[in-house]
C-alpha cells in the first residue's frame, strides 16, 4: 500500500545530511529499524523509489527520515536539498530485516547508521539501553551524523572511527579482524551491521570468522 505524505520540516543535520518530517498516516505503524520505499510527487520523479529508514520514534505524531544528499548526479536524495515544507512525498507500508535482538554491538558505516537512529532512541526512551555499543565509521569528524544525541544516550559506549582525517579526535583506523579482536571481548552477543555493501560485507564475514554465529548478525539482507 502507498501512501502520500506532506513534508513538515526539515533539520540540518551535517554538511550533507538533513532529516525530513513529514505527516503520519492515520494508523501508520512501523518498528525501529524498518524502511520504507519513498519518492518525491514531483513531475517525472514518481517511479524512482528508494529504500529510507525511519528514523523517528513511533510514538511520534510525525514520520522522519534522516537523509544524506549525494550531489554528484541527478538523484532522489540531491532533489530532496531543495524540498520546502509542503511538497509531497510517496511512502509505502513499511518493511526490512534490521530488528532489536537485544544488547550488542552495533557496526554503522556511514549513514547506515539511520537504521539504528530509531533502534537506538526506543532503547533510550523505554530506558533500556543497557550496555549496548555503537561503533561509528565516517571519513571525517565533519561526517558524523547526530554526535551529540549519540553521545548524550551512550556516553562511553559511542565509539567514532574516522577513517580519512589524520589529525582526528577519535580513532583514526578502520574497522577489521584486527579492530573486532581488540575491541570486542564477547562474539556470542548480537551484532548489528549497516552500511556500503563493502563495509557491511567485510564485517559481516570477520565476525563469523571470529566466532559470531549467523543468527547473532542483524543486517539488511
Amino acid at each position: 500500500m502507498s501512501y502520500t505524505v506532506e513534508l513538515l520540516e526539515i533539520i540540518h543535520r551535517t554538511h550533507n545530511v538533513n532529516s525530513y518530517r513529514v505527516e503520519k498516516p492515520a494508523g501508520f505503524q512501523f518498528t525501529p529499524g524498518q524502511a520504507t520505499d519513498f519518492s518525491l510527487l514531483k513531475p517525472g520523479w514518481e517511479n524512482e523509489k528508494r529504500p529510507f529508514t525511519f528514523t523517528g520514534l513511533p510514538s511520534e505524531k510525525y514520520l522522519e527520515f534522516t537523509i544524506k544528499s549525494y550531489d554528484d548526479h541527478d538523484g532522489v536524495t540531491h532533489h530532496l536539498r531543495s524540498a520546502q515544507q509542503g511538497d509531497k512525498f510517496e511512502i509505502s507500508d513499511p518493511w526490512g530485516a534490521i530488528a532489536y535482538q537485544g544488547e550488542g554491538v552495533f557496526f554503522a558505516g556511514g549513514a547506515g547508521v539511520t537504521p539504528f537512529i530509531a533502534i537506538l532512541r526506543f532503547l533510550n526512551q523505554q530506558n533500556k539501553l543497557g550496555s549496548n555499543v555503537l561503533f561509528f565509521s565516517n571519513k571525517t569528524e565533519s561526517d558524523i551524523i547526530l554526535q551529540e544525541e549519540f553521545t548524550a544516550m551512550l556516553g562511553k559506549n559511542f565509539i567514532n572511527i574516522i577513517t580519512q582525517q589524520p589529525d582526528t579526535n577519535y580513532l583514526h583506523t578502520r574497522i577489521n579482524k584486527s579492530f573486532l579482536e581488540q575491541h570486542v571481548s564477547n562474539f556470542s552477543q548480537p551484532f548489528y551491521v549497516c552500511g556500503p555493501d563493502a563495509f557491511s560485507a567485510a564485517i559481516l564475514k570477520d565476525l563469523e570468522a571470529l566466532g559470531a554465529h549467523p543468527n547473532s548478525l542483524v543486517f539488511e539482507k
